[in-house]
């Protein structure tokens, strides 16, 4: 069943497959939540979600951003982990500080396809999709990019659990 409803707050979780922009004709950005089973539209942008739900794990869209730069060398429509233990990984469609950026959830895409026009249909796994006003082209670069960064940040993470046992910090005694 598929709920429509606007609400105050959401939290951006491993159900969520896109946040996408929308305007109402005053030019106000709102944001449609695909989630496997439930869609709800929240008024603040999608950039604006995303960040409040990397500041849920501690950190803030422009740190995680950082952080993929620092990675993989990624500065522009940079994808970013809102949190990798939940395979949590997301890519914007244009910049974020762009008031029509949408975000789609890297794990949930199943398959893109040209759109008519400058269009990308983007089909979720669940065989929900949503046409997106962004290139094809663009659209599967972003696809790639994100599945670098995602290899990349899970090997370090890997890493890290691997050689665990001879970094534990000892407690002051």
């Amino acid at each position: 069943m598929i709920d429509n409803f606007y609400s105050p707050s959401y939290e951006v979780t491993p159900l969520t497959m896109a946040v996408i922009a929308q305007q109402d004709e005053n030019g106000n950005t709102s944001s449609r939540v695909l989630e496997e089973q439930e869609e709800y539209v929240i008024l603040h942008s999608p950039s604006k979600m995303i960040d409040n739900a990397c500041k849920f794990f501690g950190s803030s869209l422009r740190g995680r951003q950082d952080g993929t730069r620092d990675i993989c060398g990624i500065t522009h429509k940079a994808p970013i982990s809102i949190d990798p233990t939940s395979g949590m990984y997301f890519f914007p469609t244009t910049s974020p500080t762009n008031a029509k950026c949408s975000w789609i959830a890297h794990s949930h895409i199943d398959q893109v396809t040209q759109g008519p026009g400058r269009q990308a249909e983007v089909i979720f796994k669940n065989k929900k999709s949503v046409l997106l006003s962004v290139s094809f082209g663009s659209m599967l670069n972003q696809v790639q990019r994100t599945a670098q960064y995602r290899y990349l940040l899970d090997n370090r993470i890997k890493y890290l659990q691997r050689h665990n046992s001879d970094m534990v910090a000892e407690p002051f005694a």
